[in-house]
């Protein structure tokens, strides 16, 4: 906080790797004896996938998954020995960069599966990847004519292929009364019976949680790594791994009948203080939490008031003692006591997209786990 590039910042996001692992080490010790995976795609939901892969990998998490190629190579540089799944299939023309890197694909398609095999013959080696199967999402994985055609030919459609998993991705998991999760169970159970044996992966961070049944061999936290709750239907039992500091700029002294903000929709009532910090729209902080919520200034609460802008906010401090309300001082409006499922809440989002649009025009520190 102290340094050069503190400084100059406008913005500070603290990350803390401690509680990254912490939160590792509950999922895996809930899922024992299947193997706890990391989900680390869009740069770790937007925390940073190299330092919070390496601080996993040096906690004892071995299988990483990311979205697209490119993550795929940037990690590797980062662990090069840990086993890295690409989520986006195989594109044509990538191929050689998969399999230079060493990383395993997510085969979406027969199309996936076809373009595999000729870059194993072209090898002369086996190739791993892992097959998705589509349970009910209808997104991507194979369809079910593409699984009757595997299950009719596995030898021909896998040959120079070695397969690590067959997986399939929960639709509805965040919701414990739907029916479709375990509809999608028994499909990915039927699926299973008709394929070459292999180990198996159903469950992201919500479907931990519905019991044994849904966690197989292998699990796929994402969210619940990163401190969001994988349990919207209960309390958070994970840590919370990131705070969000925005930088006053300036203190105001207003007074009826002043206005703050765009569109004047904050109407000043009577004498208090406006904080104006350098938090905005456009560092992911969302347009539709205006005039919602309660930061924190040295403890002491001050809410949101007025609209979000691209790069400012504005709190009512007039409950903060003057003594802690000066230029270059810090407002808190992510943290312990305000999560950032609660922000997601108040702007109508979900926490994914909140870490995942934290821009990059924060300053992070990371705590912990280097």
């Amino acid at each position: 906080m102290d340094s050069p590039a503190a400084r100059r910042a406008g913005n500070v996001l603290l990350i803390d790797l401690d509680a990254v692992v912490q939160n590792w080490r509950a999922v895996a010790a809930r899922v024992a004896p299947a193997e706890c995976a990391a989900v680390v795609k869009a740069d770790a939901y937007g925390l940073g996938a190299v330092p919070v892969a390496k601080a996993l990998w040096r906690a004892g998490a071995r299988t990483f998954f990311v979205a697209e190629l490119e993550a795929g190579v940037r990690l590797r540089a980062a662990l090069p020995e840990a086993r890295l799944v690409v989520l986006h299939g195989i594109p044509a023309g990538t191929e050689g960069d998969l399999a230079d890197n060493g990383l395993i694909p997510v085969a979406n398609t027969l199309g996936d599966l076809e373009r595999w095999r000729a870059k194993a013959a072209a090898l002369g080696r086996p190739l791993p990847v892992i097959g998705h199967i589509d349970t009910g999402m209808n997104r991507i994985g194979l369809e079910a004519a593409e699984l009757d055609r595997l299950a009719a030919d596995p030898a021909g459609l896998l040959r120079g292929l070695t397969v690590q998993a067959w997986m399939s991705h929960l639709a509805c998991a965040d919701h414990p009364d739907n029916p479709m999760t375990a509809a999608q169970l028994g499909r990915f159970r039927a699926a299973l019976a008709r394929l070459p044996t292999a180990p198996a992966s159903l469950s992201n961070s919500a479907g931990i949680f519905h019991g044994r049944d849904y966690h197989f061999d292998l699990v796929r936290p994402g969210i619940a790594l990163h401190g969001g709750n994988p349990t919207p239907w209960q309390d958070n039992p994970m840590r919370p791994v990131v705070r969000l500091l925005g930088r006053i700029l300036q203190v105001r002294h207003v007074d009826a009948p002043m206005t703050v903000g765009y569109d004047a929709t904050h109407r000043v009532q009577g004498p208090g203080t406006v904080v104006g910090f350098s938090i905005g729209y456009a560092d992911g902080y969302p347009w539709a939490a205006s005039g919602k919520g309660v930061a924190r200034i040295e403890g002491y609460p001050a809410p949101v008031i007025g609209r979000v802008s691209m790069d400012l906010l504005t709190v009512d401090a007039s409950a903060v003692p003057p003594e802690h309300l000066h230029e270059g001082g810090w407002v808190e409006v992510i943290g312990p006591w305000r999560s950032v499922d609660q922000v997601a809440l108040e702007g109508g989002t979900i926490s994914y997209e909140v870490l995942t649009r934290l821009g990059s025009r924060y300053h992070r520190v990371y705590l912990g786990s280097q």
